[in-house]
């Protein structure tokens, strides 16, 4: 599996959420609303998920292994390291 591209877009305010992202795996497979969430130890990156009428969360699309997990957090938080970066050296 390869990312083939990663797009993170900043969210304003003061919430937990602190970006949208988007991935694309292998140049045909896109995944959107990735959030970048600031929890208790810091950046954690979140799969996009939906609502059950019960009130619980369910990821929709999600990676299967910790490999794939892995590549996809360390890509994800690398891209909105570097937006963050360029935006303090304004």
């Amino acid at each position: 599996m390869e990312i083939t591209d990663v797009r993170v877009r900043k969210v304003e305010g003061d919430g937990k959420v602190k970006a949208m992202a988007s991935i694309v795996i292998d140049g045909v497979f896109l995944v959107r609303d990735i959030r970048i969430v600031e929890g208790p130890k810091g950046l954690f990156v979140a799969m996009p998920s939906r609502k059950l009428p019960d009130g619980e969360f369910r990821d929709v699309a999600h990676p299967i292994t910790q490999e794939a997990r892995e590549l996809i957090h360390q890509r994800i938080l690398a891209e909105y390291e570097k937006i963050s970066a360029l935006e303090g050296s304004s």
